[in-house]
């Protein structure tokens, strides 16, 4: 893993011949909290980049041996997209301008004042970080809820937390469906030393398998039909936050090979590229499937499992804290009812007592849809008894008559748990047992 830096959020490689210059601006950067290296020539440049990320890049116009300018374009090839500023003399700005056009993003004359670079650099960075943020957003998934309860179990899981946000350390997250294995990944991150870094969290089991790798790795414009520009996966997005892996158990084979390496020589490499990009995203996964047992079936990679489960995070159901749900209740209403645009609701004592004795398969998540139900059906502002409209949902296994093949009885069950669920195939999958893959295989035998 990478050393893992306590104290700055910026990281800039400053690139110029010059050995005064270079202690000077590290010298002064480093007054305002931003981390940098500096190389002596294009040469050496090129070292750096192949084997860190920088959040930008200062780079001198002219060096011994190979110039800014084609350092510029060595990176632009290889597809580092760290914002460049470009350092010319007074006679140079013509060849400054060039480089604008090749893709730096501005530049400087010297001798130039050092605010004047902080301010570009901190603009750059900052933009740069924005645009990462709002693309991730608009590619992934996103849960608001925080952690809520007091009960031991809570207090415990909060303790983790504490143990570990610190840290970079990757780690697995397991529990059943609707436990808020996405919020407990999200409070690690809120927890942690970067977490003004990107969260980006990635449903593997709601992605396409044929766009996998590209949604992940990233890709290079014309590496395969329909590829039109260049694409940063989501690996790259993340920069040095943290990448949220849920339903890791549905990736298939081929990619966890790749995550394996990824995780191993933390770099990656997109569709078409023919080089590795550094990354530093904390890798954190979750499953509500039994992964050691999908390791015994040949399904999941050992190895790959044990680079997951450095440290482990069990979810409690919601069955096992039922103290906690009143405090979860009002929160959730809280959520509910500003999503609906109405006011905030009360729950009487004997509606609490109920849902209290409720077991709650879909957990939190089952909570939040009973209690928008009850929201609904409410006379006024208070949920009574009669509002809590709870729908046992029928078990998994299905009797049949004695008469009925096999195969029946297994097509049967994987079209009532899809009719259950409203067509999901993930959470169809997740309650019959069985990978995604294998749904949609069958779906395909069956002629739809």
């Amino acid at each position: 893993m990478f050393p893992y830096n306590e104290s700055k959020t910026m990281r800039v490689l400053i690139v110029d011949d010059e050995r005064n210059i270079r202690l000077s601006l590290k010298k002064y950067l480093g007054l305002e909290h931003i981390d940098s290296e500096g190389a002596e020539s294009g040469e050496a440049a090129l070292e750096y980049l192949e084997g860190e990320t920088f959040d930008a890049v200062l780079l001198d116009l002219k060096l011994p041996g190979m110039s800014g300018q084609a350092v510029l374009e060595w990176m632009r090839q290889r597809g580092i997209l760290s914002p460049v500023i470009m350092i010319s003399a007074h006679g140079q700005i013509p060849d400054a301008v060039n480089a604008l056009k090749s893709g730096a993003q501005d530049y400087l004359v010297k001798p130039f004042d050092p605010a004047e670079l902080i301010i570009k650099l901190q603009n750059l960075i900052e933009n740069k970080r924005r645009e990462n943020r709002i693309e991730a957003e608009e590619r992934t998934a996103g849960q608001g809820n925080t952690l809520i309860g007091n009960t031991p179990a809570m207090k415990r899981l909060s303790q983790q937390i504490d143990k570990i946000a610190g840290t970079d350390i990757t780690v697995l997250i397991t529990g059943e469906s609707g436990t808020g294995k996405e919020v407990a990944a999200r409070e690690i991150h809120a927890r942690s030393l970067n977490k003004g870094e990107p969260f980006v969290a990635v449903n593997i089991g709601g992605i396409h398998e044929g766009l996998m790798e590209s949604e992940l790795f990233g890709h290079e414009k014309g590496s395969f039909t329909g590829a039109a520009a260049r694409k940063q996966g989501l690996f790259e997005l993340a920069g040095r936050g943290c990448l949220f892996l849920d339903e890791i158990g549905e990736m298939p084979m081929p990619l966890q090979v790749k995550l394996l390496r990824v995780l191993q020589e933390r770099k990656i490499r997109r569709l078409g590229g023919v080089s590795d990009i550094p990354v530093n995203a904390r890798i954190i996964s979750a499953t509500n499937r039994d992964l050691e047992a999908m390791v015994g079936e040949g399904r999941f990679r050992e190895d790959l499992y044990y680079r997951l489960n450095v440290f482990r995070i069990e979810l409690p159901p919601l069955r096992d804290r039922p103290e906690d749900i009143p405090l979860l209740g009002e929160h959730l209403l809280n959520k509910v009812a500003s999503r609906m645009g109405r006011s905030v609701p009360t729950l009487t004592a004997e509606a609490v007592d109920r849902l209290r004795a409720y077991p709650f398969p879909g957990n939190i998540r089952e909570l939040e849809n009973i209690l928008e139900r009850a929201i609904i059906y409410a006379e006024g502002n208070v949920i009574t008894n009669e509002a809590i409209d709870l729908h046992e949902r029928p078990a998994a296994v299905i009797t049949t008559p004695e008469t009925m093949s096999l195969e029946a009885i297994e097509k049967e069950a994987i079209l009532k748990s899809l009719a259950r669920y409203q067509g999901n195939r993930t959470k169809a999958a997740g309650e019959l047992g069985i990978s995604r893959k294998t749904i949609l295989n069958k779906l395909k035998t069956y002629g739809f």
